[in-house]
């Protein structure tokens, strides 16, 4: 297949963009390389894509609308991927308007770029965050989630939204993805393993919220690379059984699907941080802090959706996925 591949120099872009090339798929990676994060650090995973012969970049902004028409114009893509967003829940709390204009008006360029072209399929990330007040675990995609606690979980339930409006009126097969922690070798260095793990071999101490009284569903990259793929093969499709007298937020009679990629088995964050105290042979000088606004106190997935949908559930354990992250920072700074 001809995929696009929207946030390609991102991190879980970087990753499936790389499985999908080793499968003999040829990709375009589309990213504006912002500086969220170190511009760096997405300059060199994308270096290793442009290594391989089936891969081409294209550097631009999903929210300019002409230039995401134009690379419709000039690519018939058989699937598109949309990853590319503002993402972090702490920093739409200091920058909201990003938020609006890459997750929102971005993401409006892709459905009519989508719609325009007849694109057999559009999978995109939503996020956990999405289920916000709930509290009713494990989260599932059958569940309401009307009530997000950030503006970055807004925009990833408007997604939603949006694409199951474009599947009801254009036909459009549309996916959602709610991602659950990921991590992993070359993730983001905004994300708590990355953080920790750099202020440890500092010899900094690390800033641990709701004084460690938090449970997050972690789940490793290559457990969420396999779900997209698998379901990249799949396209939405309308569910039969759908009733309108009594909805189901997880599908439609329209071509639109939600799932929840994680691990299915939440983990407290001092185990967390314990895990990598063991993979760097170091203990953590820990700073105790309140919860942050916009944050929640645990996440756990209900994926017996994807499960049932494609035969796959995500398993790396943490102390694995751990050990190979802290493996690849070493390597990759030479700690």
């Amino acid at each position: 297949m001809l995929v696009l591949v929207t946030g390609a120099a991102g991190f879980i872009g970087f990753h499936l963009s790389n499985r999908l090339l080793a499968e003999g798929h040829d990709v375009v990676g589309l990213d504006n390389l912002n500086d969220y994060y170190s511009v760096s650090l997405k300059k060199d995973r994308l270096a290793q894509l442009q290594d391989q012969d089936r891969f081409t970049f294209e550097q631009l902004s999903l929210e300019d609308r002409g230039a995401v028409e134009d690379l419709f114009k000039r690519y018939t893509f058989e699937a598109v991927v949309n990853l590319a967003a503002q993402a972090g829940v702490r920093y739409s709390l200091e920058n909201p308007r990003a938020y609006i204009s890459s997750n929102i008006d971005g993401f409006m360029n892709i459905l009519e770029s989508c719609r325009h072209a007849s694109t057999p399929h559009l999978i995109y990330a939503s996020s956990s965050s999405v289920y916000g007040m709930n509290t009713q675990m494990p989260f599932s995609v059958h569940d309401n989630v009307d009530h997000p606690v950030s503006l970055y979980a807004a925009t990833k339930k408007s997604n939603e939204l949006m694409a199951h409006t474009y599947s009801h009126l254009y036909g459009l097969p549309t996916t959602g993805l709610r991602f659950f922690t990921v991590y992993g070798p070359w993730g983001r260095p905004d994300m708590a393993l990355f953080l920790f793990t750099r202020a440890m071999l500092e010899g900094k101490p690390i800033k641990v919220f709701n004084e460690g009284r938090m449970q997050r569903d972690f789940t490793y990259i290559d457990d969420i690379v396999e779900g997209i793929t698998r379901l990249l093969a799949k396209p939405a499709t309308p569910n039969g059984n759908w009733n309108s007298a009594s909805p189901d937020p997880g599908s439609s009679s329209a071509p639109y699907r939600l799932f929840n990629i994680g691990n299915n088995q939440p983990v407290a964050l001092m185990d967390f941080i314990g895990a990598i105290e063991e993979a760097l042979g170091m203990e953590a000088e820990k700073e105790l802090l309140p919860m942050q606004p916009g944050d929640v106190p645990a996440t756990y997935a209900n994926i017996d959706a994807l499960s049932d949908y494609v035969d796959y559930r995500p398993g790396t354990p943490i102390r694995q996925g751990i050990g190979n992250f802290v493996d690849w920072y070493r390597s990759y700074f030479g700690h």
